[in-house]
C-alpha cells in the first residue's frame, strides 16, 4: 500500500491541486475517495482528518496534513529531489513565485470558483439555476485579474519565473473547469494567458489528473 493517502474527491478542484503535485513529482499515492454528494466529508471518520470538512486530507507516514496549497508545497519540499522542481531555492525568486501563488489564492480562485458553482455544479449537479448578477460581478473580478496576467506573462514565461512552479500548478483545477464554461472567452481574450493555459494543461502529470477525473464521473453517474 502505498505511503501516501489523499482522502477528496478526483472531481474537487482542490483535490485535483494535490494529485497534480504527485503527479509532477513521480510519486505513487493512494486516493481514498471521499464521497461528497451523500456528505461524507462532513462526518466521522472524515472529520478527524480535517475538522473544517473539506477536502483533501492528506497522509504521509505519521504526517497529516489538509488545506490543499499547504500540502502541495509540502510535496514540493520534501521530494525536492524528485520529479519536477515545484519551487525556487532562491529566496528572491521564491519570494516571486511565493507572490503569484498568493495572487492565485486570493484573486484567481474565488471569483473563478463562484463562477465554476454558478455556471457548471448549480446547473449540472443540482439543477439550480445561475444567478446572472452573480456571474457578471465574478466575471467582472476575473477580467482584472487575467489583465494582470496578461502583463506579467509579457515579462516571464511562466507566473513565478522562467520555469513551471507551484504558482502555475494551483490554477490548473479552477481553469480546467472555467474553460469548460462561458468565462473561456476572458482566457481567449488575451492571447499570453490563452498560450499559458495551453502549455500548463497539457503537461503529462496534468492530463492524468484528467483522466482521473473523467473516470470518477463516468462511474458517479
Amino acid at each position: 500500500m502505498a505511503p501516501i493517502k489523499v482522502y477528496g474527491s478526483a472531481y474537487s478542484t482542490a483535490t485535483m491541486r494535490v494529485i497534480a503535485a504527485l503527479n509532477e513529482k513521480g510519486l505513487d499515492f493512494e486516493l481514498v475517495p471521499v464521497d461528497m454528494r451523500t456528505g461524507e466529508h462532513k462526518k466521522e471518520p472524515f472529520i478527524s482528518l480535517n475538522p473544517f470538512g473539506q477536502v483533501p486530507a492528506f497522509e504521509d507516514g505519521d504526517l497529516k496534513l489538509f488545506e490543499s496549497r499547504a500540502i502541495t508545497n509540502y510535496i514540493a519540499k520534501q521530494y525536492a529531489n524528485q520529479g519536477t522542481d515545484l519551487v525556487y531555492t532562491d529566496p528572491k525568486e521564491q519570494a516571486i513565485e511565493s507572490l503569484w501563488s498568493e495572487v492565485e489564492a486570493h484573486h484567481f480562485d474565488p471569483a473563478g470558483s463562484k463562477l465554476n458553482w454558478e455556471l457548471a455544479v448549480k446547473p449540472r449537479m443540482f439543477g439550480s439555476e445561475t444567478d446572472q448578477a452573480v456571474v457578471e460581478e465574478n466575471e467582472a473580478k476575473l477580467a482584472k485579474v487575467l489583465d494582470v496576467y496578461e502583463k506579467r506573462l509579457s515579462e516571464s514565461k511562466y507566473l513565478g519565473g522562467d520555469r513551471f512552479t507551484l504558482a502555475d500548478l494551483h490554477h490548473l483545477p479552477t481553469a480546467e473547469y472555467l474553460l469548460l464554461t462561458s468565462v473561456k472567452k476572458l482566457f481567449d481574450a488575451r492571447p499570453r494567458v490563452s498560450a499559458w493555459l495551453a502549455d500548463i494543461t497539457a503537461r503529462p502529470a496534468w492530463v492524468q489528473v484528467i483522466a482521473l477525473r473523467n473516470q470518477a464521473l463516468g462511474q458517479s453517474n
